[in-house]
């Protein structure tokens, strides 16, 4: 426990002493970060928007005109047990006149010189989640093509190929982006550990000559630099929810979007800690990167 606390102390002192330097860090590491977070909260809002859509997605499965009621009761008894089905609206020819009518009511004419209804009844069909990728969807269609008495399956195949490529484009830019940043953030905090190295060298010299491991030198430098990354991360964590909370009020007060500020979400608190817990690792891995590139030999 001795030991736990003169580690600690040596933190704190390494932080006092050079508390311009870790001022700056922090407030460097933090603006970093909230680049970061910028880009990160964009990918959650569009990711979700684009949930919101694909929950949109709509799938038809179209019968034969000349199918038995028994039939299309079996389809639908197989349509429900599928796994892969979240909601299932089955509409009848009578009900499809009706609803294109109410559409189209200048085009309803087109109908009435035929005699009978053309229109074939169908069953509307909403996908769960898992099954929402393009090529589950393009598996899940072919496999229901060729139940009987289905005439044919319908959906929007090009808005979904579309849709999954917006997604994985936002999702290689976050990453893309994250990953620069968080270097950066490394590279700032490693900077700052090496001045503080380089201030205590003449200490750190007597602390090898009298037998000091270098865990035991190495640890308050560490925790310094965790200490320097996980206010970084709160602190561009109450950046970006300043600027998130004015965008929703600018929102508001102009009227533009209205509607939109309820749809636009911050980061969840399991979110928010473990980017805190990430710019601890970012701190922990400047700190690192600056002892190993520490010359202890010349200290």
């Amino acid at each position: 426990m001795r030991t736990l606390f003169y580690l600690l102390r040596e933190a704190w002192a390494n932080i006092w002493t050079n508390r311009t330097t870790t001022v700056v860090a922090i407030l460097t590491t933090a603006f970093t970060l909230a680049c970061v977070g910028i880009f990160l909260l964009l990918y959650v809002n569009l990711r979700a928007a684009a949930g919101w859509l694909q929950e949109d997605i709509k799938i038809m499965v179209y019968l034969d005109d000349r199918v038995a009621a028994a039939t299309v009761n079996e389809v639908e008894q197989q349509l429900r047990n599928d796994r892969a089905v979240a909601a299932l609206h089955f509409i009848s020819k009578e009900q499809a006149l009706g609803e294109f009518k109410a559409q189209f009511p200048s085009e309803s004419h087109l109908l009435e010189g035929l005699g009978q209804n053309p229109l074939p009844a169908s069953f509307v069909v909403t996908l769960s989640p898992p099954f929402r990728s393009p090529d589950a969807v393009q598996r899940w269609a072919e496999r229901t093509g060729r139940l009987a008495g289905v005439a044919k399956v319908d959906y929007n195949q090009d808005w979904i190929d579309a849709l999954s490529t917006v997604i994985r484009s936002i999702e290689l830019v976050a990453i893309g982006i994250g990953l620069v940043l968080s270097a950066a953030a490394v590279t700032i905090i490693a900077n700052t550990i090496r001045l503080t190295l380089f201030a205590r060298r003449d200490e750190i010299a007597i602390l090898r000559l009298i037998g000091a491991t270098k865990t035991f030198i190495r640890i308050p430098y560490l925790l310094e630099g965790a200490v320097l990354g996980g206010l970084g991360s709160a602190m561009s964590l109450f950046m970006l929810k300043v600027l998130y909370e004015l965008f929703r009020q600018e929102m508001r007060t102009t009227g533009r979007f209205s509607g939109l500020e309820h749809l636009i979400m911050f980061f969840p608190l399991s979110i928010c800690l473990v980017l805190v817990a990430v710019g601890v690792g970012l701190g922990c891995a400047g700190s690192f990167v600056s002892l190993r590139r520490f010359d202890e030999a010349k200290v």
